[in-house]
């Protein structure tokens, strides 16, 4: 079966010349297709009945989106569809993010449609969160019939050239003949190889003419482009060459990132780790992927990560990451990052490798096949009596870990502390509840005070940190995992951005279960102002003037209480620490309908530790003014 491993340039794509070559329907890891049923050669449908039908035999299950001129024959045949579920959405931006919160909770391809001009275009910032996050998502575009092309046609947007920089790939399509291949091709590309969103946009024209339908597709019609082949397996002598180093090395570290979850290779590295005994860390996009509470986690690394994960990265001799791209918001500056590391790198997607920091075995392959083998080796390594001696460096990290443990304060006034909030909803929460975070405050107190144990239990924004994420991805998740609790934790900004589709979760049974962080400001950018431009809070207020931290009800506007209640949901309103746990409790027991709790907190808390921004990790603040003390001898290179 082919794989894509990495993802199509646009200089690449060769657009717009047309290639037939046979493909597979999906990738490894896709659930894949339903059972495909050959259709009676000869049949004759219209562009919009062969879309809906393509979609079915795809495996596709869920669609949200919502209608508009250009896409409407499209919706007719989906009406007599008894194997697609359509939601429809308040706002496309909505039906991106839940299609994307689909895919990341159940490992499916999600899927998202929307007419052109302004419906289309409300689309590119879930696309660009998705490429961001290797997230597979199909998003099916109407666009204006063909001979209308390039005249600025109503609501006419080239939404392929818009798109080309933030889709996995994306087609036009004027022929009804080519929707069944190109849908084909659109859920092999988005979830094999590196996965990622790949855009469908089709001609009214094209929906609404006949042609004959056969399934599979007699032709995969999406431009030419660089042949996507499967990663060979691990290169051999790379694998045995990162096993030298690993138990050569005194200082190592597993720099895990969301590769692995993609991979589903959880169970491979829970091997390696405890074989090799070496500390894991698990950046933002990968947890779950390795146990919280084994003894061997050491926390998350970056700009809030864990004191221990942070300096353990700097100080050690041997970094070994899998699936992991070391963005900024990891390595700090740079040129000081790890200085003293040699840097195993293994990824699906070569043009990772060595675009950041440098790798000094540089490993190509899909990461369940890349832990997999490094496991054999290291056996193979032992079984020659060369192991490991971490001895001293555990004993570094077990003292920073009780140094410098996550913590918080709570307020002196008798207020909530946000990260007591989080804290206690993770608690209480039922065993393999998802957790879908917003982007700010709430989203790192979340990574640091919630659990995860198992994969597929944390959704975010990683790369594009985009804010309104929570409710509709938390919205896409319960679609797919019905039988799952999903709880949004979303700050007050954060949840004004999307809260309209706690409609479409109120219509379409979707009983999910949201958290508002209300502090009455953008916390984060709050936070920033109040350490780097002299608490001059230029417009991050939310709240009424002069109501502070510790506003009472009906001080705030909006009152998310009566707007939860305007909107069909259960709403509930918490600001007594006394509370907390009822409130919670009260919240978890409501399963018929989404549930709106107003966390009334304390304003000025902050986010801790911290590596401020173009900084070494090296200065990270365990607290605000605590810089930690590592000792004399603790030294990188000692």
């Amino acid at each position: 079966m082919e794989s894509t491993t990495q993802r199509t340039h646009p200089a690449e794509s060769g657009r717009p010349v047309l290639g037939t070559a046979p493909a597979a329907l999906a990738g490894p890891r896709q659930s894949g297709p339903g059972p495909v049923r050959p259709q009676p050669q000869g049949t004759r449908l219209t562009g919009a009945a062969a879309l809906v039908r393509a979609l079915e035999e795809a495996g596709c299950e869920t669609v949200f989106g919502i209608p508009g001129g250009a896409i409407l024959p499209a919706y007719d045949p989906l009406m007599d569809s008894a194997r697609l579920r359509h939601v429809l959405v308040r706002h496309e931006q909505g039906a991106g993010h839940a299609a994307t919160g689909y895919a990341q909770a159940t490992g499916k391809v999600g899927v998202c449609m929307a007419t052109s001009g302004p419906g289309a275009t409300n689309l590119v910032t879930p696309l660009a969160d998705a490429y961001l996050d290797s997230v597979p998502v199909v998003a099916i575009t109407g666009q204006v019939p063909a001979h209308l092309l390039g005249t600025d046609a109503f609501q006419e947007v080239d939404i392929v050239g818009v798109t080309t920089p933030i889709t996995k790939h994306n087609v036009l399509v004027t022929d009804a003949q080519d929707i069944p291949g190109t849908i084909a091709e659109a859920f092999r590309i988005a979830s094999t190889g590196r996965p990622g969103p790949v855009l469908v946009d089709i001609t009214k024209d094209a929906l609404q003419a006949t042609a004959v339908y056969s399934w599979p597709p007699r032709r995969i019609p999406l431009p030419a482009r660089r042949p996507a082949r499967r990663p060979a397996r691990p290169h051999p002598g790379r694998i045995r060459e990162a096993a030298r180093l690993i138990t050569s090395a005194r200082r190592p570290v597993l720099y895990v990132g969301g590769g692995v979850l993609k991979a589903r290779a959880t169970a491979e590295l829970k091997v390696l780790a405890e074989l090799t005994g070496a500390p894991v860390t698990t950046t933002l996009m990968a947890l779950g992927a390795f146990p919280d509470s084994h003894p061997l986690h050491v926390g998350m690394p970056g700009m809030h990560g864990s004191v221990t994960a942070v300096t353990a990265l700097q100080k050690a001799d041997l970094i070994v990451a899998l699936g992991a791209r070391f963005d900024d918001r990891v390595t700090g500056r740079l040129d000081s990052f790890a200085p003293h590391a040699k840097i195993v790198h293994a990824d699906i997607d070569p043009a990772e490798i060595g675009k950041n920091r440098a790798a000094d075995v540089p490993i190509v392959g899909d990461a369940r096949e890349v832990v997999a083998d490094l496991v054999q080796a290291v056996r193979k390594e032992h079984a020659e009596g060369r192991t490991g001696d971490y001895a001293a460096w555990w004993k570094d990290l077990d003292r920073w870990r009780a140094t410098y443990p996550l913590g918080y304060d709570q307020p002196g006034d008798g207020s909530l502390a946000p990260q007591a909030v989080i804290e206690r909803i993770g608690k209480l929460a039922p065993e393999g509840t998802i957790f879908a975070a917003g982007v700010g405050q709430h989203q790192m107190w979340a990574a640091h005070f919630i659990d995860f144990e198992q994969p597929a239990t944390w959704l975010n924004s990683g790369g594009a940190g985009t804010m309104g994420y929570a409710v509709p991805a938390a919205m896409g998740a319960k679609a797919g995992a019905p039988g799952r609790t999903v709880w949004a934790i979303d700050g007050d900004g954060c949840f004004q951005m999307t809260s309209q589709e706690l409609v479409t979760c109120v219509l379409n049974d979707i009983p999910i279960k949201v958290a508002v962080i209300n502090n009455g400001a953008l916390g984060m950018v709050r936070q920033w102002q109040t350490l780097f431009y002299g608490r001059r809070y230029s417009n991050t207020a939310l709240a009424a003037p002069g109501t502070g931290g510790s506003a009472r009800p009906g001080t705030r506007v909006p009152d998310f209480v009566k707007l939860a209640e305007a909107m069909g949901c259960v709403a509930l309103r918490c600001e007594d620490p006394a509370d907390l746990d009822a409130v919670i409790a009260k919240a978890n027991a409501i399963d018929d309908r989404p549930v709106v709790v107003d966390f009334v907190v304390h304003q000025d808390a902050m986010v801790w530790p911290m590596v401020a921004a173009g900084t070494s990790n090296d200065e990270i603040m365990a607290a605000r003014d605590v810089r930690p003390d590592f000792g004399a001898g603790e030294q990188a290179g000692s």
